[in-house]
């Protein structure tokens, strides 16, 4: 239904920037992280984690990226849960991605 292999979320929303119920678009990156914080309405920060190749040294660093994403009503996070966040079109100032799967924390 969205385009990409995700499971679709048992409840019913009505909110207009779902991309399951709604008529929000996703396409572009498709990003897996934690979520650090959900106190923010219909928001999360997801954190992720990767390394960059620094040419004077030949060698790697890892380095952390927040990201904040939109949460549709019909799914439930909580800290530290593992997700799937996809790009979609800009929905304020810092949201440019949704949620659109969720993996339970360990």
């Amino acid at each position: 239904m969205v385009g990409i292999n995700v499971k679709q979320p048992e409840n019913e929303c009505h909110d207009p920037n779902c991309p399951f119920h709604g008529e929000l678009s996703v396409r572009g990156q498709i990003i897996e992280g934690t979520v650090t914080s959900d106190k923010a309405d219909r928001t999360i920060t997801v954190e992720r984690s990767f390394y960059k190749f620094i040419k004077k040294f030949e060698r790697y660093e890892k380095r952390n990226s927040k990201i904040q994403a939109h949460k549709p009503d019909c799914m439930d996070v909580k800290i530290g849960d593992s997700v799937k966040i996809a790009e979609c079109r800009q929905l304020s100032k810092t949201k440019h991605f949704v949620l659109v799967e969720v993996k339970e924390g360990e």
